[in-house]
């Protein structure tokens, strides 16, 4: 039997993806990875500054100096007859003043709260689903996406000597990804389905590309919805795990997979594959990490590397697999961004980008500590009953 090329894996991965998520691959995009929160910002600064006639954005906080910021220019490119639409979460934003999204209403921008705590009876409203994505598109031509929140954390600079370090004091580290080209209409198709899915005020259709080739990546926009079974973008994961041939590398906020998803892992490790995952050893929340400590055992012994980064929160959602196939999104690997959150990521196909992830990737190894499998199963009584616990609330972290 013929022996499948790299190049054959990923038309096989394209098809059973599209298959997958509804979602289609789009080929001639320029992308350009984003580290961190200032990064991202200024990116979302010039597209802003660019746009002549739609800008939409999604974030589950919209809060701190960049909201103010990016406010004053949502209002000033309306003023100029830009159409501005935006969407918060009720929960991620409930400590945004309201004046705040009052004078963006006031200045003709269209403003949605997802699942408001004071709902619209028309709308059916589970206070659990949470609309977590990041996304900013801009004239249909312009796509930024990833981890980063419009919020105050990625403020933090490294603390000053003897300050402890905790997620109120260390600087974030996050990854988004800038896309020009033809893609960038698939996200501004998504952002609309979650505006008429929340019964938004009348906006008008959306804003068409002509489709300009910028480069040769080739993307997929993937959504996440709890009104599915299992949402595309975990399964999506999962085939992608399953076709990996030599490596799979990781990274995420919040790690406490299911089930299906560990086990899709440790079967590509135990076939040779190099899977490699950072996690947080610093988090916002520690039942979070506990939860994800309790299923190290498994994984280690099936030859996983897991490995903690220390000095910042890692808050990342990325994934590069046989250095070809990347993702770069909002969907962490736990319970929540399964079974409850709304999510995007973006599914890049191009050589040249998976180099820049591995990169990133490597970088962060290099400031982690790898778990050890003896020294987890010689790990203290407290961290036992600590992880015991959290796993009984597992799907509600």
């Amino acid at each position: 039997m013929a022996k499948a090329t790299p190049e054959g894996r990923i038309s096989l991965l394209e098809h059973v993806d599209e298959g997958i998520s509804g979602q289609k691959f789009v080929g001639g995009n320029r992308i350009e990875l984003l580290r961190n929160g200032p990064v991202t910002y200024a990116a979302m600064a010039q597209a802003i500054d660019g746009a002549t006639r739609e800008i939409d954005m999604e974030s589950y906080t919209f809060n701190g100096k960049i909201a103010a910021q990016l406010a004053d220019q949502l209002l000033a490119k309306r003023a100029q007859g830009v159409e501005v639409n935006l969407v918060y979460d009720a929960w991620g934003s409930m400590n945004t003043p309201a004046a705040l999204f009052q004078k963006l209403r006031a200045g003709g921008v269209h403003v949605l709260e997802f699942n408001p705590f004071h709902p619209n009876p028309r709308v059916p409203v589970d206070l659990n689903r949470r609309d977590h994505r990041k996304l900013l598109v801009v004239d249909g031509e312009v796509a930024i996406t990833g981890g980063v929140n419009v919020s105050r954390v990625y403020e933090n600079g490294p603390p000053p000597p003897g300050t402890p370090a905790n997620a109120d004091t260390l600087p974030w580290r996050d990854t988004d990804v800038r896309i020009s080209g033809p893609a960038a209409a698939e996200f501004e198709h998504l952002f609309m389905k979650t505006w008429h899915q929340q019964h938004g005020p009348p906006i008008g259709p959306p804003v068409r590309s002509p489709g300009w080739i910028r480069g040769k990546a080739v993307v997929e926009a993937v959504d996440g919805t709890p009104d599915k079974d299992r949402p595309a973008i975990y399964r999506t994961l999962v085939v992608a795990i399953a076709l990996a041939r030599k490596s799979i590398h990781l990274t995420t906020g919040f790690f406490a997979p299911p089930p299906e998803l560990r086990h899709s892992l440790e079967r590509a490790a135990r076939r040779g594959v190099d899977v490699r995952i950072i996690v947080p050893h610093h988090s916002t929340s520690s039942m979070a990490i506990a939860a994800g400590r309790a299923d190290y055992g498994d994984l280690l012994e099936s030859g996983v590397h897991i490995l903690e980064r220390h000095g910042v929160v890692l808050h990342a959602k990325t994934a590069v697999i046989d250095g070809n196939y990347s993702i770069v999104g909002s969907s962490n690997l736990d319970w929540r961004s399964v079974v409850y959150n709304n999510e995007i990521d973006a599914v890049v196909i191009d050589r040249a980008f998976g180099r820049q992830m591995e990169t990133l990737f490597r970088h962060d190894e290099a400031r982690s500590t790898q778990v050890r499998l003896r020294a987890w199963e010689n790990r203290p009584l407290g961290e036992r009953l600590e992880e015991w616990t959290a796993r009984l609330i597992e799907p509600l972290l």
